[in-house]
């Protein structure tokens, strides 16, 4: 195939850009300098010139608390940006695969969301992903909108992405012990995201690795267990103590209704994925 892959300086696009590239794809990766997705113009001009079979958009405004204060900035991208490039995917009938978020829900079910949950975003971050779902497919009847939540990878800058830097450098950290989700490994979401590409079955899909869900306090002692970490160095905290500006779903684990049905392997286990991740995190 030959895939466009937006926000190429992303994790997941660094990870997604590998995948395909190693898969045999024509890759085009552009960077928010070389594609501006909130400028349609621009957009449709990009993808007449480069004509790929499919489209992997992984630019988003991920900054939750700074959605809360510029709710343009983040509806620029997240909402207006992703109609545009579903726009400009049917003007030249590509494949078109977006990625949206676990916090389009608002943490009420205590078990797993699956596409039959009604969304409820509680933030701004939130309801602009849900804004730039919904405009995908009412623009584009062909896109494919994935949710996934709780992403780490090489390069990633988040609590998950570091928090083994942070223990192996023997500095305590407070960890989040009241909010659940499923962690995701960015090399898996990607390697999805191109198999959701080539299924080519419009359609909503929950992408996580498999597994109960846990939380970051959880999570950063599972990697004190596998990295043979100290875990008194992990504080247990309430998400309450940090007075961050957005509200967050207090669990938002994902499960998906379909992949299994369409033919797609079950995700990996995520204690798996996440053991793979540190060992090649640790040689690099």
């Amino acid at each position: 195939m030959k895939i466009v892959i937006t926000g190429a300086n992303g994790m997941v696009a660094r990870s997604a850009i590998a995948h395909c590239r190693e898969m045999g794809d024509e890759t085009v990766a552009l960077t928010r300098q070389e594609l501006d997705i909130s400028d349609a113009a621009a957009v449709v001009k990009s993808f007449e010139a480069i004509m790929p079979d499919a489209v992997l958009n992984c630019a988003a405004y991920t900054n939750v608390d700074g959605a809360e204060s510029d709710p343009e900035s983040s509806a620029r991208v997240n909402s207006v940006g992703v109609r545009n490039l579903a726009a400009a995917c049917r003007q030249i009938d590509s494949r078109f695969v977006t990625i949206s978020t676990d916090f389009v829900f608002d943490g009420r079910n205590t078990g797993f969301y699956t596409q039959r949950d009604t969304p409820n975003p509680l933030s701004v971050y939130g309801r602009t992903k849900l804004d730039g779902e919904i405009l995908a497919r009412d623009t584009y009847s062909r896109s494919i909108i994935v949710r996934s939540g709780w992403i780490y990878g090489s390069g990633g800058t988040n609590f998950l992405c570091v928090v083994h830097k942070l223990l192996a450098a023997k500095k305590p950290i407070n960890a989040i012990a009241d909010s659940f989700g499923t962690p995701t490994f960015a090399g898996d979401l990607s390697a999805r995201l191109r198999q959701l590409a080539e299924l080519d079955l419009p359609g909503v899909y929950h992408v996580a690795n498999a597994g109960e869900g846990i939380s970051y306090a959880g999570f950063a002692e599972m990697v004190c267990g596998l990295g043979g970490y100290e875990k008194d160095l992990v504080k247990r905290i309430s998400a309450n103590d940090l007075n961050r500006p957005a509200p967050r779903p207090v669990t938002s684990k994902l499960q998906c209704l379909l992949s299994e049905r369409l033919g797609l392997a079950p995700m990996r286990q995520w204690t798996e994925a996440l053991e793979n991740f540190l060992a090649a995190d640790h040689e690099g």
